[in-house]
């Protein structure tokens, strides 16, 4: 592996129930639980900060009887500070947000971390790294869009791998200080061959939506495994 405490880190798969059946969500969140899924990835989008609109702190509310599984729910909204306390009544156990979406990004870390909650923060692929340097000591998720947000299905962007890298040493030094623990996690285009690389690259989180539900139930635990294996 091309990283030191990160590979220390078992890789987790989050499937994204953004590529799940929406009709049956209840019991694809319970099928993917079943076939070793570790977090329950949940995608948060508004039409206005992306151009889609999912799902709200409602359905997860009502996901939450399903699974005891964490539910990593990633906040595609903006204006996002007035949002966080709905989701955190809904059952969010980490809750990421972009610094695009707010004036203020570490008050908004705050507001997730008062709450009890773990707190990330997403890159998109134009966003630079440096933008985490003054809140590393806020967040315990870093998020690397390895696609541009607002839809599923989207080929890997692969100048993200250069990022990856880059975020996995900053986590490895800050942690190596003292630091708390913070996971990178990586979502967009990851499938059995693009899994590998990001893990490779410093990655011990995987979003993974077509990909671990392409097949069906009876697939999502080879998928999973297959992913996880990089």
């Amino acid at each position: 592996m091309a990283f030191s405490q990160g590979a220390e880190t078992p890789v987790r798969i989050a499937p994204s129930i953004l590529a799940a059946d929406f009709a049956n969500l209840g019991e694809e969140v319970r099928a993917v639980a079943a076939a070793g899924a570790d977090w329950i990835h949940i995608d948060v989008m508004d039409g206005h900060f992306v151009p889609n609109i999912t799902i709200g702190p409602a359905v997860v509310k009502a996901l939450r009887p399903h699974c005891d599984l964490p539910f990593d729910v990633h906040l595609m909204i903006s204006p996002v500070d007035p949002m966080i306390e709905g989701f955190v009544e809904a059952g969010a156990d980490i809750i990421s947000l972009h610094p695009e979406a707010g004036p203020h990004l570490h008050r908004s870390l705050q507001t997730i971390r008062a709450h009890g909650k773990k707190a990330g923060v997403v890159l998109n692929p134009a966003t630079p790294v440096s933008v985490i340097d003054n809140v590393m000591d806020m967040v315990d998720l870093i998020l690397v869009m390895s696609v541009n947000p607002g839809f599923g299905g989207q080929a890997f962007i692969e100048s993200q791998l250069e990022k990856i890298s880059a975020l996995r040493a900053r986590i490895d030094n800050h942690m190596a200080g003292g630091g708390q623990h913070i996971d990178l996690e990586v979502d967009g285009g990851i499938d059995r061959v693009t899994a590998p690389r990001a893990i490779a690259a410093g990655a011990n989180v995987l979003v993974a939506g077509t990909a671990t539900f392409r097949g069906g139930p009876d697939s999502y635990a080879d998928n999973i495994t297959a992913m996880r294996a990089g």
